[in-house]
């Protein structure tokens, strides 16, 4: 398919979910695409999080009422999303995680150029039968996919490994750094003094904050089952977010663990950490951990797809635990906790790390640049997406 270099190009980004992590990538990738000069539309739930952020990012957003989950109304979402397509005629779908991959390729079958960035595997989100049966998709869907577009090279191998056979791109995700900005100790401190904690807390406290969706994939569960073994005098630990899992928690949490629900700016509590951690079951590459370390604090994560590409070379031995491992990420975090000047060196290396590869700028240029091949330009239509 071939377009002349005056025609502006449409981007339809279909996405489920439409909070967390998922959400601030598309938003982010969004913003950077209306700046270039293209056309982005996004089709997802409306009045969710998502659909407000994109529309002020500088999209047109298109509602597509899709649930998280497969079930009955899949023939509905598939029917909807084909629709949504003819009516705003992109060059390029941009299919997000896996229930709009999904629906987004039964809808499509090849006949638009396709990305679909997984987001992380949906069998590795599942047990058992379910999980054959979404291996089983994945690999046939691929033949409706012109790329399948991965956030880590760990990624990719998990799928090339489970038999998917694609055209595979890797780009690792990307963050605001003009937001995401390094803290001092005067940051800190008014972080800290600003937070909503129902009593406060103590200037030099130990402060654990964990960032993410209550849910099975990010480990909270496994979080406080560490958390009964640490041994750190006054150490608090605040969780960032909301989700099914919140009951849940909240019946094993100790009281003295906040719950502060979803956080339009996680910014606050990450300059207000000593540590930021994610015990995730599984990812792609999650965007907390880059966030922490850009603003210079140190990392937690369990080692799952992505977790090794994000840090510094020799964090691994201070940073990275094995998933559902209580005993070990307890380790972790009191060896953190318990050395000041440990904290300080991860963070410093992070930071300088974190800045110098994690530009969601170069994220979205790179992306821009697979659609340019896809849709067959010899040329760009627009400005780069890195130019703003």
């Amino acid at each position: 398919m071939s377009f002349s270099e005056e025609r502006q190009v449409t981007v339809l980004h279909l996405v489920q979910p439409v909070e967390g992590g998922v959400a601030r990538v598309v938003t982010d990738l969004v913003r950077a695409q209306a700046l270039a000069g293209l056309r982005p539309v996004v089709a997802c739930p409306p009045r969710s999080r998502l659909a407000a952020g994109a529309e002020a990012a500088g999209a047109d957003v298109l509602a597509w009422p899709a649930v998280r989950n497969p079930g009955p109304a899949l023939a509905a979402e598939v029917t909807t999303a084909g629709r949504l397509v003819r009516q705003c005629r992109p060059q390029i779908v941009h299919a997000h995680s896996a229930k709009a991959g999904l629906a987004g390729r039964l809808a499509v079958r090849g006949r638009i150029p396709t990305v679909f960035q997984p987001h992380a595997w949906s069998f590795e989100a599942v047990e058992g039968g379910t999980a054959q049966l979404a291996l089983k998709w994945e690999r046939f869907g691929a033949r409706w996919s012109d790329r399948i577009l991965c956030v880590s090279e760990s990624e990719r191998r998990t799928g090339e490994q489970a038999g998917i056979s694609a055209r595979w791109s890797v780009i690792h995700n990307g963050i605001d750094l003009g937001h995401f900005r390094p803290g001092g100790p005067a940051e800190r401190a008014a972080a800290r003094a600003a937070l909503p904690l129902p009593d406060g807390i103590a200037p030099g406290a130990p402060l654990v904050v964990c960032v993410g969706r209550l849910s099975r994939q990010k480990g909270q569960d496994v979080l406080l089952r560490a958390w009964d073994q640490l041994r750190v005098r006054g150490a608090r630990l605040v969780l960032v977010g909301d989700g099914p899992y919140e009951r849940r928690l909240r019946d094993m949490a100790p009281a003295d663990v906040v719950f502060t629900g979803a956080s339009q700016d996680v910014r606050p509590w990450l300059h207000a950490a000593d540590v930021l951690v994610l015990p995730s079951r599984w990812e792609g590459m999650a965007l907390a951990p880059l966030e922490a370390m850009a603003c210079g604090r140190p990392v937690v994560m369990s080692d799952v797809n992505g977790a090794r590409e994000s840090l510094p070379p020799g964090h691994d031995a201070h940073c990275l635990v094995p998933p559902e491992n209580p005993t070990a990420l307890a380790a972790a975090l009191t060896a953190l906790l318990t050395d000041p000047a440990l904290r300080e060196e991860l963070g410093r290396t992070a930071r300088t790390h974190t800045r110098s590869v994690f530009d969601v700028r170069k994220t979205a240029g790179a992306v821009h640049r697979i659609y340019q091949e896809l849709v067959g330009l010899s040329r760009p239509t627009t400005r780069e997406c890195t130019d703003r």
